[in-house]
């Protein structure tokens, strides 16, 4: 009687174990990339072009990408999204500033560069599995599909930036801004300094 609840137990605590001992490393590592966006991007890069590689080798999986072109467009509307919309939200504290004599306030994207990083990546390694299962390969006409993104993209962005261009914000920026002090060897008397 022992045996029969013993090795139930003992079966599933060193899986709970690996699983655990794997979430944890996975998340150390996942926080050590944090800082080197570069590198990360340059790893998603590297992975869409396997994927892009290998729905051309199998000259298939079409639906799979036209569902991941169209994930990716969500994500991206989120990231160019401020996180608190003048157009849907009562104009409060945290608001973008509408008039050139409104107090600066940073943007803050409804989705942030790590968060649309990790899901863009999540979202090609999805969908590359997934051209491993001819379930997922409907025969379809992919001009079309490839027609009907581009259009849907089209106007997505138009209406995005028209968005940006009425509460005028950037979703940008290049770079932390630097400020430079005074150049000269003066001192704030006009006197050369010693």
């Amino acid at each position: 009687m022992e045996g029969v609840g013993g090795d139930g137990r003992s079966a599933v605590a060193p899986l709970a174990k690996w699983r655990n001992d794997f979430s944890m490393a996975f998340q150390y590592y996942l926080d050590k990339s944090t800082p080197h966006s570069v590198q990360r991007w340059l790893g998603t890069l590297a992975v869409a072009l396997i994927y892009v590689l290998r729905v051309y080798y199998v000259q298939g999986f079409y639906i799979v990408a036209y569902g991941l072109g169209i994930y990716v467009l969500n994500l991206l509307i989120g990231f160019l999204s401020p996180k608190v919309d003048p157009e849907l939200e009562a104009l409060d504290g945290a608001s973008l500033p509408t008039k050139g004599s409104d107090e600066f306030k940073p943007f803050i994207r409804r989705l942030p560069e790590f968060k649309f990083w990790y899901s863009i990546t999540k979202a090609f390694c999805v969908a590359f599995a997934m051209t491993f299962f001819s379930v997922f390969d409907v025969p379809v006409f992919w001009p079309i599909l490839l027609c009907y993104w581009i259009v849907l993209f089209v106007l997505t962005m138009k209406r995005q930036i028209v968005h940006m261009i009425k509460y005028r914000y950037v979703p940008f920026s290049f770079g932390k801004q630097r400020y430079t002090g005074k150049k000269s060897s003066t001192s704030v008397s006009g006197l050369p300094r010693d």
